[in-house]
């Protein structure tokens, strides 16, 4: 986070600590990061909230042990980030709903709540913004998806990026793609590791070591990801680089394009969404 500028943002509340929001939770302690107040981070139990960072801005508030700590926790909050599970969310939301000022903006990262579910369980001027990190966020390489709410203003949505930019990239888009960009960039790590696991054990098929395949094809995508991030080339122009004329990678790559790759990670895609609604 060294070469980004510096952000500012209002005072913030964290309702749940699981990977994503402790994700988010070290994004707003990174440098170069100044959040006006204290922020306040509930977690189900002590031995979660021991396992925090230890930092001077950082308060936590204990909800096993205290049932009105998820309700001191957004007290005056400009900003609350909905961190707990799904099925979790109503409950959580009617549970806070009365100590939340106006203006107070919501900010979930339930996967598969609508805003208008958020919205009909908050009083009408708590706004809501809905985003979509990926895991990244742990290591501040983070796509996050963001949607306005129909109580929202530009102003909140641009704090909400704000919010997201300190754990990675951030993009804009209408809450009917959310779904969608569920399936591209939060399923995505998921391909991209399943795709590192074959090529390993492919290796080993070739009578490498567990150890050397994993160095062999880790390291692989790892800089074959950093040389598309610096190059400024697109993946095809790098595709190409790679593939001699009559080479060893074309004939590689046709055995891949017989496959019919694209028809299946459009399948793949559409199977994800059609899950995402179900869930919704």
């Amino acid at each position: 986070m060294s070469d980004t500028p510096k952000i500012t943002l209002p005072s913030i509340s964290i309702l749940g600590t699981g990977s994503m929001g402790r994700a988010i939770l070290g994004g707003l302690l990174a440098p170069g990061v100044t959040v006006e107040g204290a922020i306040r981070v509930t977690n189900r139990s002590a031995e979660s909230a021991a396992q925090l960072p230890v930092d001077e801005r950082l308060v936590s508030l204990v909800t096993a042990d205290d049932p009105r700590a998820n309700l001191a926790a957004v007290e005056g909050a400009a900003i609350v980030l909905v961190a707990v599970k799904p099925a979790m969310v109503p409950d959580l939301l009617d549970e806070i709903a009365p100590a939340l000022a106006p203006g107070t903006v919501i900010v979930s990262v339930a996967a598969g709540v609508s805003v208008a579910t958020f919205e009909k369980h908050l009083p009408e001027g708590v706004p809501v913004i809905r985003s979509m990190p990926n895991t990244p966020a742990m290591v501040g390489r983070a796509i996050t998806g963001v949607s306005a709410g129909t109580r929202s203003t530009p102003a909140q949505l641009d704090t909400a990026k704000r919010l997201f930019s300190t754990v990675g990239e951030v993009l804009e888009v209408d809450e009917s793609q959310l779904d969608a960009l569920s399936t591209i960039s939060g399923s995505g790590p998921a391909y991209v590791y399943l795709l590192i696991e074959k090529l390993t054990a492919a290796a080993v098929e070739k009578g490498f070591t567990s150890e050397q395949a994993a160095l062999l094809v880790n390291s692989t995508f790892i800089g074959a990801t950093e040389l598309l991030r610096q190059s400024g080339k697109t993946p095809e122009e790098l595709r190409i680089q790679v593939t001699s004329p009559k080479g060893t990678t074309e004939r590689a790559l046709a055995v891949l394009q017989d496959a019919r790759l694209d028809t299946l990670f459009i399948q793949a895609t559409d199977a994800a969404l059609a899950r995402a609604r179900e869930l919704a």
